[in-house]
């Protein structure tokens, strides 16, 4: 069984949407496992949105074998709860595959889970999570990421996009594909959750680093890497990386691609310049790189945004 652990105030589609994928996938696949909903007492549990979900007790969980657990407004009461997090150490040590969606990291980080390993959560909480969790290598720009038997997947919808690589690896690519087509979804979606922060924080003129991003904008033709942009602002490569992650919520290679791109995208759509031009530019030199990045952060290529904004 996949059991899926709510609390009060939970965000209802950290659940449902989970659900919605395992159940599409049991259609295709009738050997696939049964959902059911957890809490520490049974009954009714409201979410956020005021809807409510009927849950088992954390007793009846014995036939688990992979727990999902959501997160929603109600995680941090959920994160001191003792019983929660005992259930969920529980069901590591009994070699249970562990998950969480958005905010629910931080009860797999509660019970010790992610210590040592890659992790992610809603980009919005990334300064706060690493500021509370040193011990987890904090992944800022992933949709779900995957550490042994531990996932961790970013915002709320991020978590079909688990359940979906999930039933993958479960059943196999054809019935996960043939689950994306029947919910009318991307089986696997291109680039990092940045692209839905439209870099907010990056931008940020108050932030420590403000000025260096400013500076970056300004000289995208240039060789900007980790060691060049550490120098530039003073400080050992190490602390300016750890640093950076924390007050942007991304890692500097990424957040320098994603100013590239930005800038690149903009030329493209609105300028006649050759995609060559464009490229060397804004710093990525080759058009093959460029063509990469654009579909890591659009899912499309330079040509095909080029056509779509001249209306061909």
């Amino acid at each position: 069984m996949i059991g899926l652990l709510i609390f009060t105030d939970f965000q209802l589609m950290d659940a449902s949407g989970p659900i919605s994928v395992f159940e599409i996938a049991r259609r295709h696949k009738q050997s696939a496992p049964r959902t059911g909903i957890f809490a520490t007492k049974a009954g009714a549990v409201r979410s956020s949105s005021g809807a409510e979900m009927f849950a088992r007790s954390l007793r009846s969980a014995n036939s688990i074998t992979t727990l999902i657990v959501a997160g929603g407004e109600g995680v941090e009461a959920a994160a001191r709860c003792k019983t929660t997090i005992a259930f969920i150490q529980k069901m590591a040590n009994r070699g249970v595959r562990i998950a969480s969606v958005c905010t629910g990291a931080y009860l797999l980080a509660e019970a010790g889970l992610l210590n040592g390993r890659r992790a992610t959560t809603h980009w919005s909480r990334t300064r706060e999570f690493i500021g509370r969790y040193p011990k987890v290598k904090f992944q800022p720009d992933r949709i779900f990421t995957k550490d042994g038997g531990v996932w961790t997947s970013a915002g709320v919808t991020a978590g079909i996009d688990l359940a979906l690589a999930m039933v993958a690896e479960d059943h196999g690519d054809d019935i996960s594909q043939a689950t994306a087509r029947q919910l009318v979804l991307y089986h696997r979606r291109s680039g990092g959750q940045s692209q839905f922060s439209t870099l907010l924080e990056l931008k940020t003129p108050n932030g420590r680093f403000g000025s260096l991003l400013s500076w970056v904008r300004e000289n995208l033709d240039a060789h900007l890497t980790v060691e060049t942009l550490a120098e530039h602002t003073g400080l050992s490569t190490r602390h300016f990386v750890r640093s950076f992650v924390a007050e942007t919520g991304s890692t500097p290679s990424r957040a320098v691609e994603r100013l590239r791109v930005e800038v690149a995208r903009e030329r493209v759509q609105s300028s006649g310049e050759t995609i060559e031009r464009v490229a060397k530019s804004t710093g990525f030199r080759d058009p093959e790189r460029m063509r990469r990045a654009f579909i890591r952060a659009f899912g499309q290529p330079p040509q095909s945004l080029r056509r779509a904004a001249r209306g061909a």
